[in-house]
């Protein structure tokens, strides 16, 4: 399978293309064109033999069967639905889309060109705790999952942060761009096809350079099958070594699972923790070293024109009930209909 990537302005872009090359693929080149140079520099640290060439050629090239996406997120679905037209495969950086016509063009694409449409749910995709979690619950370990509780912690990072960075009309959101990683692991652990956002809510309660910039989100979900919360926010400490406490809850109704998938705080070193709980007692599972399958099963799915890494009416799920909690989101922590203009 060969591959190209557009759109280097966000540092996701080294995963993608890495965690391709490592399943086996091949990059066959990369549109250099960036708003943040740093990312452009790492990139071409990471990978000094991949070929520079240009977005225009890239698309247009028949030889050529995926388009790895990590540009700015409000331009990534227009580059999306250009490639899926000029009959590409897509895989895309979250959040695929930074509104509901976008996602309205993208789906028509995908329907009219039956191309792979792919978000890289990165908290997901290439933590290998969350996929030793999914094992334990397709074998019963905690009975049926009735509840998920998502962390997404980030760290800041002022000082590496592009302009785009702090502008909605650019990122979309704190639930559009970040949530969706969580809103992906409720429906896949729950084995929801659909949810409802019941209530949502974002805010600004940093510094005061960047008042509608939006640091918390949080989201109450539900569906036929379960329930779900998630909190996102850009306040990990700077004492923390690593560049968040992401974390996942899932309550089942003969166990738990907490996955502590970056960092066990001032507990054990490394990544990817796994605690269960169940009728037998408590264990804790270093799953550090199971394999990830999402670039595999996707380079597998773009020859064989299937659905085994990601299910495309997943995605788009994911996409939507992301976008349904930013639009409906109470801004906090004033009156739950004020905005920041409307600060006294």
């Amino acid at each position: 399978m060969r591959f190209a990537a557009i759109g280097l302005d966000h540092r996701h872009v080294y995963h993608m293309v890495g965690g391709l090359l490592e399943a086996g693929a091949t990059c066959v080149g990369f549109d250099p064109a960036t708003s943040d140079a740093r990312v452009l520099a790492g990139f071409r640290e990471r990978f000094p033999t991949l070929p520079e060439s240009t977005a225009d050629r890239l698309i247009d090239d028949p030889d050529i069967d995926l388009i790895v996406c990590a540009a700015i997120p409000a331009q990534r679905a227009a580059i999306a639905v250009r490639a899926m037209r000029a009959g590409k495969d897509v895989m895309v950086d979250k959040p695929g889309v930074t509104d509901f016509d976008q996602l309205a063009a993208v789906e028509r694409a995908v329907a009219e060109t039956g191309r792979i449409f792919s978000v890289c749910f990165s908290e997901r995709f290439i933590v290998p705790s969350t996929i030793v979690a999914g094992k334990l619950i397709a074998d019963g370990a905690i009975g049926r999952v009735v509840q998920t509780i998502g962390l997404g912690p980030h760290r800041f990072n002022r000082a590496i942060r592009p302009d785009w960075f702090f502008d909605k009309r650019h990122y979309g959101g704190i639930l559009t761009d970040i949530a969706s990683h969580q809103i992906d692991q409720f429906l896949h652990f729950t084995g929801s096809r659909e949810a409802q956002i019941v209530a949502s809510g974002v805010g600004h309660f940093g510094g005061p350079e960047f008042p509608e910039f939006e640091d918390f989100g949080e989201i109450l979900l539900r569906s036929d099958r379960a329930g779900g919360y998630v909190r996102v926010d850009w306040f990990t400490a700077d004492g923390l070594p690593t560049w968040g406490d992401g974390r996942l809850t899932i309550l089942g109704t003969e166990g738990t699972i907490e996955l502590r998938k970056y960092v066990d705080i001032a507990g054990r070193p490394g990544t990817d923790h796994l605690f269960l709980v169940d009728k037998s007692g408590t264990r804790h599972v270093d799953a550090a070293q199971e394999p990830l399958s999402y670039f595999r099963d996707l380079i597998a799915d773009i020859g064989a024109r299937t659905e085994t890494a990601v299910g495309q009416r997943h995605t788009f799920t994911v996409c939507r009930l992301a976008l349904e909690a930013q639009a409906k989101a109470a801004w906090l922590p004033m009156r739950p209909d004020a905005r920041p203009e409307e600060t006294p």
